[in-house]
């Protein structure tokens, strides 16, 4: 995590002060959007966090040549051509973008040298050539005869070490910035872990403890208050003696649950359980609910949300944090019966925010809770990367912004 820091600090820099005139500038952005069944994009977010680089780029009178991957093809599979996007990415920027249908290659080359000082062209998905996720040099190297600089902007990429996020920087030497939301997204996260004015507060939720082992460990060294939620609640439940039900549980990491407990209570970190949950006969809509104390759900009947009295303990403590972070729902909010906790904890940090409190949601259930009940305005920061986000918050190096170096 230092090195990652002490990297940023160094190529944070230069962006904005460079001219681009009449220069190729690639920039990997992460355009790997949802799509619906006629290839419609169903959420704009990545779009629209790096409409900021590529309009700086625009105006400095930069051509500006997008790279990016779309799902995980196994061949040139059409579903996953960036061609879909192509309207909603000029909608976007409100500015023409062209396309070409391949990323490397005379077609490719021939493409960006007919280009003019402030256009904008979007290369086939690089994910079209399995080289892409093997880290091939020799792709990366075909990928950046595209360019005079490299710019790297998908966060959500950061954290692999693909030819065109990673490997392609180094034929760029003194050539290649970080844009404007990779450097948003790390300071963003930095202010959760480094700069966060206390109390902080981190919520972690989600189906599985095992998933969130080194992030929780890296927090509490950082945190004051920890509120667990999600169905990894019950593999602590069942570790401390209680009756779960038939709730989602991890057996192989009861006794790894009891050590974050005393470890969360060495370092004085008050880490937060639900006390009560709304439990189901059946993980459906149309389940039958009830109202249970944790430690005693009946068999047949599992939790799937916080009950009453653990939201008001949780928006008491929301209500004294003056930084919040948020990964992960507490409940199984895509279905209307168990919504309830994560709605609330949700509209406790939008209000909280309001009076001051800096707010980071990352992890894409999160991120899906937040839109779902039009909380997004209300909250400080919405990260675009879910495996980024989570390796930064486990001070994991991330090979992309090493790279950059």
């Amino acid at each position: 995590m230092t090195k990652n820091r002490s990297i940023f600090k160094l190529i944070m820099e230069n962006f904005l002060q460079k001219n681009f005139k009449n220069k190729r500038v690639i920039v990997r952005v992460d355009f790997n959007v949802p799509l619906d069944d006629n290839y419609k994009v169903t959420d704009t977010t990545r779009i629209e966090f790096s409409k900021n680089t590529i309009q700086e780029i625009v105006k400095k009178g930069g051509i500006c040549i997008l790279l990016s991957h779309m799902g995980r093809p196994i061949s040139k599979e059409s579903k996953y051509s960036l061609s879909h996007i192509i309207y909603c990415v000029e909608q976007i920027l409100k500015i023409p973008v062209k396309f070409c249908e391949d990323c490397i290659g005379d077609m490719a080359i021939e493409s960006v040298n007919s280009l003019k000082e402030g256009e904008v062209i979007l290369m086939e998905n690089v994910r079209f050539y399995p080289e892409e996720t093997k880290g091939d040099i020799n792709f990366a190297r075909e990928l950046s005869k595209l360019g005079d600089y490299f710019v790297n902007d998908a966060f959500g990429s950061i954290h692999r070490a693909h030819s065109s996020t990673t490997i392609i920087a180094n034929f760029f030497k003194g050539k290649k910035f970080s844009g404007l939301l990779l450097e948003k997204e790390i300071k963003s996260i930095n202010r959760v872990l480094k700069n966060g004015e206390k109390p902080i507060t981190a919520i972690i939720g989600g189906a599985k403890v095992s998933s969130k082992i080194t992030v929780i460990e890296n927090l509490l060294d950082k945190i004051d208050f920890l509120i667990i939620g999600g169905g990894m609640v019950y593999t602590f439940i069942k570790a401390l003696g209680g009756e779960i039900g038939e709730s989602i549980c991890e057996d192989d990491f009861c006794e790894y649950s009891k050590k974050i407990i005393k470890l969360a209570d060495d370092k004085g970190v008050r880490l937060l359980l639900p006390e009560d949950v709304v439990i189901g006969s059946e993980f459906s809509d149309n389940a039958k609910i009830n109202i249970s104390s944790v430690y005693t759900i009946p068999k047949g009947w599992q939790g799937l949300d916080a009950g009453p009295e653990s939201i008001k303990i949780f928006s008491q403590i929301i209500q004294k944090s003056k930084t919040i972070l948020w990964n992960g729902p507490i409940g199984v909010f895509e279905l209307e019966p168990f919504s309830n906790g994560t709605k609330a904890l949700g509209e406790e940090i939008v209000k909280r925010t309001k009076e001051g409190a800096f707010s980071l949601v990352g992890g894409g259930d999160s991120i899906s809770a937040v839109k779902k009940f039009g909380m997004s305005e209300g909250i400080s920061y919405i990260s675009t990367g879910g495996g980024a986000m989570l390796e930064y918050l486990e001070g994991k190096n991330l090979p992309g912004i090493d790279a950059l170096s």
